[in-house]
């Protein structure tokens, strides 16, 4: 199952990897490739995706050095971010689907919910005020990472050791998928919320791995090529991205899988804190655009 699984995500990567590499070729031959350099723009993309692998947004974090180091064009950097994010994501899936045995319908199930949610949820979700989604998440993540810190004190017992789910659990881990697939159309990450979600459904932190990577991976292909055929990325940024993120995110995904279970609660707890505050600024930055239109 998981083969078939892995198959449909090295196909799909397939037409996405010719069309930028016809992206690229096309604005060098036409003298129209970026100035930026390939290898800075490339080892940025490298440092995101051992973070990324790691549960830490690698879009948040080009963002920030892509901004910094004037290396991506504002009016081009969602496109970037997610033509860069394709291939490296793809790397992430394949490695921890592989290596990761989590139960066939758990790991098939809320991947599929995650795709739904994408096509079909993100239509109702982007009716809502994007900023009192990012409220509600914020909220919610810090109430779940004190939860995960007093289970991991030993406060009160929370997660486990399970490799899938079945009954009620899979069901609510089916929706929670389905909305967090949703979410991440609009640029609300879902790693730490899926993360958070199957631990303290019983599971095993590392079983989380190959379920948010997949989840990804099969959407990043999709909104990819629509970047790369209406021309709203940087072709040398993301073809760089995609060539070297996949470096750090092999060697992110050797420490994942070499960490034991108490080092990997840790990271989950410091995954969720950082998204709360990542959320919470968000949030504050978007009341603040309002304001200032409303003045």
């Amino acid at each position: 199952m998981a083969r078939i699984l892995l198959g449909i995500m090295i196909l799909s990567g397939i037409p996405f990897t010719l069309m930028l590499f016809k992206s690229y070729s096309k604005r060098k031959s036409e003298g129209k490739l970026e100035k930026e350099s390939f290898i800075q723009i490339g080892l940025v993309g490298a440092f995101a995706n051992f973070f990324d692998t790691l549960g830490l947004s690698s879009f948040a974090i080009e963002t920030s050095l892509f901004k910094n180091f004037k290396l991506v064009d504002d009016a081009k950097l969602p496109g970037t971010l997610n033509v860069g994010a394709t291939i490296p994501t793809l790397f992430q899936a394949c490695i921890f689907i592989a290596s990761v045995e989590v139960e066939p319908l758990t790991l098939f199930s809320m991947i599929a919910a995650a795709l739904a949610g994408a096509i079909i949820g993100a239509g109702l979700i982007s009716k809502l005020p994007k900023k009192t989604i990012q409220l509600a998440m914020g909220i919610a993540l810090l109430a779940m990472a004190v939860i995960l810190l007093a289970g991991q004190l030993k406060l009160f017992p929370v997660g486990g050791n399970a490799m899938g789910l079945s009954g009620g659990k899979l069901v609510i881990a089916i929706i929670g998928n389905f909305i967090f697939g949703a979410l991440n159309t609009l640029g609300i990450g879902l790693f730490a919320p899926c993360m958070t979600m199957v631990y303290m459904l019983g599971m095993a932190p590392i079983a989380a791995f190959p379920i948010m990577m997949g989840s990804c991976a099969l959407l990043l292909p999709f909104a990819g090529m629509k970047f790369i055929k209406e021309d709203t990325h940087s072709a040398k940024a993301s073809m760089a991205v995609n060539i070297m993120g996949p470096i750090g995110v092999l060697i992110a995904a050797f420490l994942v899988k070499s960490m034991n279970v108490y080092l990997l609660k840790w990271l989950l707890i410091f995954v969720v804190l950082y998204t709360t505050v990542m959320m919470f600024k968000s949030y504050k930055e978007n009341v603040s655009k309002t304001n200032k239109n409303v003045a």
